[in-house]
């Protein structure tokens, strides 16, 4: 595991600079820097978190993502200033566990401003979620620790509108003015979102396979939603290296379910599936985790589970 500059030792700083603040302002309650003076200020701690604040709070609310776009978002070292955005912030919209570094500056500084998006909906244990089945031995050190779970909720498009509704009900005691139009644009997101899993669902209905091998141990919401079963080279940190034993047991997999496409994402190396997917004769293709958006492109949560379905649906020889 790398080394991060802790946020206790940040937080020493941004304390210090943000009472020199204070006091220039003369004690006024200022916003963040970009957030206006009538919109409630959020910190999202990486993309889909963002998405979600940003369609349920509308003009209401001004949303800074922590993660950059193209980084790892598993791997976020926080500076000073994304940690003065955590003190300012008036509601901080995170997934406990998934980024260390946002857990600990928000157990120093969070208070009752944090929302952790798990306790809207549970989360699916690492050997439940599409990767681990009855009667199959476990791979060695491909298996999550005991009581891991799975972060990757956001791939289950009725999991995220009930993220959704959650957090308009957070933003709406946060900011009371404005709990209708939350309320109002979450049953909006919603309803984008059951449209959503219904595509999926007739796409991926009638399916000469329904095994999806996978670079990185992402997609089990995916795979309990819609009846698929996911063999992942890798558990569900994408940095995690698979052993030989570990790499020959997804080629013997692949070959047995006769799988035409081994799948990779957009923020790792596609090396590990390049190499599986020479071993048994298939091609690779992009299966995005949507953990974030690369830099410049004009796609979001909708346009990129679009895609997917689109690879998934050739790839399983859906009719």
């Amino acid at each position: 595991m790398r080394n991060r500059p802790t946020p206790r030792a940040l937080l020493a700083a941004v304390a210090g600079a943000l009472a020199v603040g204070a006091l220039t302002a003369c004690g006024d309650d200022a916003p963040s820097a970009g957030a206006g003076p009538d919109q409630l200020d959020i910190v999202a701690a990486f993309y889909p978190l963002q998405f979600v604040a940003e369609k349920v709070g509308g003009e209401a609310v001004h949303v800074t993502n922590l993660a950059k776009p193209g980084a790892e978002p598993h791997d976020l070292e926080l500076n000073a200033d994304q940690v003065a955005r955590i003190v300012d912030a008036k509601v901080i919209v995170y997934l406990a566990g998934f980024q260390p570094a946002v857990d600990e500056a928000i157990e120093q500084q969070g208070g009752d401003r944090a929302f952790d998006v798990a306790t809207a909906v549970p989360l699916l244990d690492a050997t439940d979620a599409g990767h681990s089945h009855e009667g199959e031995e476990a791979p060695d050190e491909h298996e999550e620790e005991a009581g891991a779970k799975d972060p990757h909720v956001w791939l289950d498009a009725t999991r995220l509108a009930t993220v959704g509704d959650k957090l308009a009900e957070r933003l709406g005691q946060a900011d009371p003015d404005n709990a209708a139009g939350y309320t109002s644009r979450a049953a909006s997101l919603r309803s984008e979102l059951d449209a959503l899993d219904k595509e999926y669902a007739a796409g991926l209905q009638n399916c000469e396979r329904r095994e999806i091998v996978t670079s990185h141990s992402a997609f089990g919401y995916l795979a309990d939603r819609y009846d698929l079963e996911q063999i992942g080279i890798t558990g569900l940190t994408p940095e995690d290296e698979p052993s030989p034993q570990r790499l020959a047991e997804v080629a013997t997999e692949a070959r047995e379910h006769k799988a035409t496409t081994i799948f990779f994402e957009t923020l790792v190396s596609p090396k590990v599936a390049e190499t599986i997917a020479s071993e048994v004769g298939a091609k690779t293709a992009v299966l995005d985790p949507i953990e974030g958006l690369q830099p410049g492109t004009s796609d979001d949560y909708f346009s990129v589970m679009r895609k997917n379905l689109a690879v998934l649906k050739p790839a399983l020889g859906c009719t």
